[in-house]
């Protein structure tokens, strides 16, 4: 019997990329963990999920008000979207 070889990269790539199919891998501003909101691309030090961020700026949400919402600096709101606009 020949076995073919399983190939996890795909499932490694999906750990990293949110909803909105972001790679957010090379992004210093996330993590993921699958100890804190099983496993999602999160900002570092916060439970909130980056793709969260993307789909409120997205959906016409000024930064001001998202970074109001969630308790998020404004600049760490703009340095996010910046990376995500770049994938």
């Amino acid at each position: 019997m020949e076995t073919t070889p399983l190939t996890l990269s795909p499932f490694l790539r999906r750990a990293h990329a949110g909803v909105s199919g972001i790679d957010w891998t090379g992004c210093d501003l996330v993590e993921v963990n699958p100890r804190k909101v099983s496993g999602v691309p999160i900002l570092k030090g916060t439970r909130v999920q980056a793709d969260t961020i993307v789909e409120n700026y997205e959906s016409g949400s000024p930064v001001e008000e998202i970074s109001e919402n969630f308790s998020i600096p404004e600049a760490t709101i703009r340095a996010l979207l910046a990376f995500a606009g770049k994938k």
